[in-house]
């Protein structure tokens, strides 16, 4: 029997990982040129659904662990057919956005460090992070988690050393209520924040590899999405109380390490720049482990080819190493600056259909069908916010959704006219 050594902390880390990279280091600039002063309570909102959507991936990840998670969520809710494997394969073309995201991030935070080096510098140090964490990964669950838990203590410290520091020496004019943007900017923001969340889904595909499962999983996915809504929170206040906006803007790739300047200068940046390395690393980290498992487990599931779930050494599969390849080359050829709304959009669909699918198996699960109501609200409610956002700022974004969405569905479509497959849904009891 295989051994079962994940602890909490280190599914917890596994999350927090995934999460904290995605918001305050890659996307915070976009949120507060939205959100203005007011982002931190975009936070709060974004929070909130995602905290909702955690009781479903809690309540199906304790009946179904599985090293797929959602995966195997939507495969037990809508059984073999296009629904659920067009949305496994746009969950897993969201994971390679996103790891593309925060490859770029960390190539953008790694040249500040040196600011005369010519631009292809960035693509190197994004398609290096990308291998080495695919070695890591290679390695198994346990090497992900261990060292997810010491990035994750290191860049949490600095974080909360940040919060702390900077709300002593906020100043209050630059939160005032009349600074305030319009109300729908604020859910605008939090809209585009929800990218900010979508880590936490992670944790259910360590599932396999707790020690306790039943107790384990909750803990963590409650523990992980609280801890992140408060240094999120914390952060975002720290960052718009010490930095006006048009500078907060004007530096937006790297908002919070220039927000340290005001109170710790030039080391207090290059301490936030480091900080930011350890995020976007450990987000990768996180990200590319849930990644390759989703492939793996949507070939096991015959929704896409059979090399996606053959072992190459170790726990590596063809499928880490296609996933891999796919991110490099993304990271490469796109410039993802607008690709946080696309994300965002992505993960919602997603975390509504698995929360949709609970409410079919909520007799299995024990699962509460008001706390279900209220996550698919919330996530059909931002995800109409974010389209009605694109409609008018950015059409092409909303166009490549779209599009993708369609790839999606129609690539599973004709794949299972093909190849003439069929799943077989796995028995729990």
């Amino acid at each position: 029997m295989k051994k079962k050594n994940m602890g909490l902390w280190s599914a917890i880390s596994i999350g927090v990982g995934g999460m904290v990279g995605a918001g305050i280091f890659s996307i915070l600039g976009t949120a507060c040129s939205i959100g203005g002063n007011a982002v931190y309570i975009s936070f709060i909102i974004a929070g909130l659904v995602a905290l909702f959507s955690t009781y479903s991936y809690a309540k199906l990840g304790v009946k179904y662990p599985s090293a797929g998670g959602p995966v195997e969520f939507l495969v037990q809710s809508f059984g073999s057919g296009v629904i659920s494997g067009g949305l496994n394969i746009m969950l897993w073309l969201g994971y390679i956005l996103a790891l593309s995201l925060y490859a770029r991030a960390f190539g953008a935070y790694t040249m500040t460090f040196f600011p005369s080096s010519p631009p292809i510098l960035l693509n190197l140090f994004a398609t290096f992070i990308i291998i080495f964490f695919a070695g890591v990964n290679f390695i198994g669950a346990k090497a992900v988690g261990d060292s997810e838990l010491f990035i994750v203590s290191i860049k949490v410290g600095i974080l909360i050393l940040f919060a702390i520091i900077g709300i002593f020496f906020i100043k209050p004019a630059l939160l005032s209520f009349s600074r305030f943007p319009p109300v729908n900017n604020i859910f605008f923001a939090s809209a585009i924040v929800f990218l900010a969340y979508e880590g936490f889904g992670l944790i259910t595909n360590a599932a396999e590899e707790m020690t306790n499962p039943q107790k384990t999983l909750p803990r963590a996915l409650y523990l992980s999405v609280f801890l992140v809504i408060l240094i999120y929170v914390s952060v975002s206040l720290a960052v718009v109380g010490n930095l006006s906006l048009a500078k907060i803007i004007k530096s937006k790739d790297y908002a919070l390490a220039e927000a340290a300047k005001p109170f710790l200068g030039l080391i207090g940046f290059k301490i936030i720049a480091i900080a930011a390395l350890f995020s976007t690393a450990s987000a990768i980290n996180a990200t590319l482990f849930g990644g390759a498992n989703v492939s793996y487990m949507i070939a096991k599931d015959g929704e896409l080819p059979e090399a996606f779930d053959r072992k190459v050494w170790r726990n590596g599969t063809e499928g880490l190493i296609i996933t891999s390849a796919l991110v490099i080359i993304l990271t490469n050829l796109l410039d993802l600056g607008k690709i946080a709304m696309l994300g965002s959009a992505a993960f919602l669909i997603i975390y509504a259909g698995v929360n949709i699918g609970h409410i079919k198996l909520r007799k299995e699960t024990n699962g509460n069908l008001l706390l279900i109501l209220i996550a698919i609200l919330g996530n059909l409610i931002s995800l109409g916010i974010l389209i009605y956002y694109l409609i008018q700022h950015s059409v092409l974004t909303l166009v490549i959704l779209i599009l993708l969405l369609v790839f999606s569905f129609l690539f599973e479509w004709l794949y299972e006219m093909f190849t003439k497959r069929t799943i077989k849904v796995r028995v729990t009891k």
